[in-house]
This record gives structure tokens, sequence and C-alpha cells, in this order.
């Protein structure tokens, strides 16, 4: 698991999210992100969520900043 400091903290469902975990990612969640759209954006949303246990549209909330973040650590576990 990794810890991604959030730069730009979100709200989901009246909480305040400062720091999002990550867990490395299996074969299985590739699949489960692929499942129903062939859209390679919506498939890295659905497995960031997935892997970091929040909803896409926590995923959707956040700046960008802090998405290049999530992507990093990504590719830390699989590079």
């Amino acid at each position: 698991m990794e810890t991604i400091k959030l730069t730009h903290p979100i709200t989901s469902n009246g909480s305040t999210i400062t720091e999002i975990r990550m867990r490395r990612p299996k074969v299985k969640d590739m699949r489960i992100a692929r499942k129903g759209t062939e859209d390679s954006a919506e498939q890295e949303i659905r497995l960031f969520a997935n892997l970091c246990e929040i909803s896409p549209d926590d995923i959707d909330a956040l700046d960008l900043s802090d998405y290049g973040k999530i992507q990093e650590v990504f590719r830390g576990f699989t590079g």
C-alpha cells in the first residue's frame, strides 16, 4: 500500500479526504476496469477507484495534479 497525500483535498459523503491509499494492482483489477468500456480514460479511472477503494466520482473530483500523483504511484507498482 502507498499513501498519496492530496495537495487539494476533496469532499466525499460529507468527509474531507486529505490522503488516498492505493494497493498494488492484480490482473483481475485490470479485467474489471476494462469490462464494458473501450474508453482508456474511463478504464483508468475505474482501475484507480478500485485500487484506492473510493468511487469513480471521487477520482473525477481530484485536482489534476493529485491525479498525476496517483498515476505516478501506479507506474511505480507496474514499472
